[in-house]
């Protein structure tokens, strides 16, 4: 099923989200729905609240190195229409997917390097940072969604994908992560376009019977 997807201005995408406790067959749903969802919007990765869950659960899509996006953002993995009228197994195909990992209740144990790449998100949608810096690569402790503890290291785009998740989950955007004058200039320059998400967000909680200020 495809979740609606929270715009910036909704509270619960600057919640810290709750650890995952009971690990049943609504956990599971939860999860296809998210990479249904997230393949729906073209994107790589999808984190929990951004469907409205303070959970501690993201989706992220691991790609074939030649596939790595040199013009999208860590989650958004592409804004070209035509990928609308692409089938599941196209998209997958067409965009390298060597695997969907289910990350639950993740901690980074280690890091290591740095890599500047373009950020972008799904919550956030059309607006970029052309070169934000991450780990270059990051290890991961997690469970999978029967409760058994993992561990992946991932590099590269893909370690920026996991970092943009792992923010969400503690109330952070991408552009939180600018210096401080950058993020302000950032904020300046898109004043409009946030104030339209925010009016879109306040919308659709209002339409779900969500009382907002």
């Amino acid at each position: 099923m495809i979740l609606p997807i929270r715009y910036y201005g909704d509270p619960v995408l600057r919640q810290i989200a709750r650890p995952v406790s009971r690990f049943d067959e609504t956990l599971k749903v939860l999860a296809q729905d998210m990479i249904e969802t997230m393949y729906d919007a073209n994107g790589v990765g999808l984190a929990a609240p951004q469907v409205g869950v303070s959970q501690r659960l993201f989706i992220a899509l691991e790609l074939r190195p030649p596939e790595e996006p040199e013009e999208a953002g860590a989650e958004v993995l592409t804004t070209d229409p035509s990928e609308a009228r692409m089938t599941l197994a196209q998209k997958k195909r067409r965009w390298g997917v060597v695997a969907e990992h289910v990350l639950v209740n993740p901690l980074v144990t280690a890091r290591s390097g740095e890599q500047y790449g373009q950020d972008g998100c799904l919550s956030v949608p059309g607006l970029y940072v052309a070169a934000l810096r991450r780990d270059l690569q990051v290890t991961v402790q997690y469970q999978d969604l029967n409760g058994g503890t993992r561990e992946l290291t991932a590099e590269g785009h893909f370690a920026h994908v996991i970092q943009h998740e792992l923010d969400h989950l503690n109330g952070s955007l991408f552009f939180d992560r600018l210096p401080t004058a950058e993020k302000q200039t950032f904020l300046e320059e898109h004043r409009q376009v946030l104030a339209d998400l925010q009016r879109e967000a306040k919308a659709f909680l209002k339409h779900q019977g969500v009382r907002v200020t």
